[in-house]
C-alpha cells in the first residue's frame, strides 16, 4: 500500500475483474532498512476502506506477533511470508485465532519443513490454512528464484490443504509471470497471487 490512489485504483481494477480478494502490504519486510518499508497502520485502513467500497476481502502479511491485533482488525487473511514460515512461536499463536491463515514457503524450506510449520497452526486449533508456493532460492544470479512447480501436485498428494502458487515472486520478472501461472494451474494449483500497480513501470 503506497498511497490512497494507488490502492483504490488497484480495488476497483480487482472489482472489475470479478477478482474477490486484494493483497496489500502495510508492514513490508526489506533486505535494507533505507527502503520503503510500508505505511503501517494507515496502509492498513486505507486497503480496508478500498476493500469495503469494491466488496472485496483484504489479504495483508503479518510481520510480528506485537502485531496481530492490530492486523486482525483489518484483514479477512492472514499472510505469513517466507521469512516468518519458521518463526514458529508465531504460528503456534496462530493457531489461537479463527482468521485464516496464507502460509507461504521459507526461501530454502523443504516440503516436510513446510507442511510441519502448517501443523504448527494447526494444532493450536486453526485449521483455516492456504499453502502458497513462491519460489525457492536459487543459486543462478540470472533467476530470482526457482519456481518449484512440482511441489504443487507434491502437496496436493501429502496434504488436504489448499496450495496457490505465486509466480510474482517466484521469478521476480512481469515477462515470466503469465506463462508460469498458467503452468501453475495446470499442475493443479488452487488458485494464484499475482502482484499488480496501476504502474508498474514507475513501481
Amino acid at each position: 500500500v503506497e498511497s490512497e490512489e494507488q490502492i483504490f485504483e488497484t480495488a476497483e481494477l480487482l472489482s472489475k475483474l470479478r477478482i474477490p480478494f486484494i493483497r496489500g502490504g502495510a508492514y513490508k519486510p526489506r533486505t535494507s532498512p533505507y527502503s520503503f518499508r510500508g505505511l503501517g497502520k494507515d496502509g492498513l485502513k486505507l486497503l480496508q476502506q478500498a476493500a469495503k467500497k469494491y466488496n472485496l476481502s483484504v489479504v495483508t502479511e503479518l510481520m510480528d506477533l506485537s502485531l496481530l491485533d492490530e492486523v486482525q482488525q483489518y484483514t479477512d487473511i492472514i499472510q505469513i511470508g517466507s521469512r516468518n514460515m519458521a518463526n514458529f512461536y508465531l504460528l503456534n499463536e496462530l493457531g489461537k485465532v479463527n482468521t485464516p491463515i496464507m502460509l507461504k514457503r521459507g526461501m530454502q524450506a523443504k516440503v516436510q519443513e513446510w507442511l510441519l510449520a502448517a501443523d504448527y497452526i494447526m494444532c493450536g486449533g486453526n485449521e483455516n490454512i492456504i499453502l502458497c508456493e513462491r519460489g525457492i532460492r536459487s543459486f543462478d544470479p540470472l533467476s530470482r528464484n526457482v519456481m518449484d512447480l512440482g511441489v504443487i501436485p507434491l502437496i496436493q498428494s501429502l496434504s488436504h490443504l489448499p496450495i496457490l502458487a505465486d509466480p510474482s515472486h517466484g521469478t521476480g520478472d512481469a515477462r515470466f509471470v503469465s506463462p508460469m501461472a498458467l503452468s501453475s494451474l495446470i499442475a493443479g494449483a488452487n488458485g494464484l497471487m499475482i502482484e499488480i500497480h496501476p504502474n508498474p513501470k514507475k513501481r
